[in-house]
């Protein structure tokens, strides 16, 4: 519920502590998991059993895309926040994160021979951006469309209108055209 608060609108969120927190804490992660896929991860994904290899070239990919993601999210509120982005072109549908796909499930892994640091990057990484998609939709919730006019509702709602009036004549819808 606290951060329901802290994002009540997108001025309260980005002049606020939680997005100083969520930046912070997202661009660290982004460069951690560059470091390691870049590094450690390199080395052991050449290590590992096809199946896991497989799983690990895939995850990867989709880990860099949703951090990419979410730090282009992080990086375009805080030019909101410092006046180079106006509010308006923030929020155009282009600019929204959303999840298209489910989630990697770091636990359903644990056994199939992945790293546990890999494991461990892809938890994280999951987690904030399911943190960054609720906040997105906080800040700019979708328009929804009118739905549109439905005649036979219209003349009904008529009908109950002029029921409840006691001017019932039911030719009279009718005849307004």
């Amino acid at each position: 519920m606290a951060e329901r608060d802290a994002v009540s609108t997108p001025e309260a969120f980005t002049g606020g502590k939680l997005f100083d927190t969520v930046f912070t804490r997202g661009m660290a992660l982004v460069e951690e998991t560059a470091a390691y896929l870049d590094g450690p991860g390199r080395d052991q994904s050449k290590t590992l059993p096809r199946e896991a290899g497989l799983t690990y070239s895939a995850w990867s990919m989709e880990l860099t895309t949703r951090l990419m993601q979410a730090a282009s999210w992080l990086v375009m509120q805080k030019a909101v926040r410092d006046g180079e982005m106006r509010r308006e072109d923030a929020s155009a549908r282009k600019y929204r994160i959303r999840r298209d796909e489910p989630p990697l499930d770091p636990s359903a892994q644990k056994d199939n021979g992945l790293p546990p640091r890999f494991l461990e990057l892809v938890g994280r990484a999951e987690a904030l951006f399911e943190q960054i998609c609720r906040l997105d939709e906080a800040l700019y919730p979708p328009v929804r469309a009118k739905a549109p006019a439905n005649p036979v509702s219209d003349q009904l709602a008529a009908l109950q209108k002029a029921a409840e009036t006691g001017a019932f004549d039911p030719l009279m819808i009718w005849r307004k055209k």
